[in-house]
């Protein structure tokens, strides 16, 4: 356990930081699954409302460095071509 004020002061920085991200990451998942729930479905209109929301989520979360740009790219990628090869 830290014994200098500023490591204490880190430690729960972290720990919110920690909290804010899992958070983040958790709730991208959650659209991931329920975008690819309505492409199964073949629920266009559902499916493009969810990409858009999925697009602001990604981006949001590499912004704020919770994921790497290029993976938060890649998911983005991956998941407009998914609804485009349905459509």
């Amino acid at each position: 356990m830290a014994n200098i004020k500023s490591a204490k002061k880190r430690i729960l920085v972290n720990d919110k930081k920690n909290a804010i991200n899992r958070a983040r990451k958790s709730e991208i998942k959650t659209y991931i699954k329920k975008f690819e729930a309505s492409v199964e479905e073949n629920n266009i209109e559902e499916a493009k409302e969810l990409l858009v929301l999925l697009q602001k989520k990604l981006s949001r979360a590499s912004a704020k460095s919770t994921m790497h740009s290029n993976a938060a790219s890649r998911k983005i990628s991956r998941l407009t071509k998914r609804l485009n090869t349905m459509a």
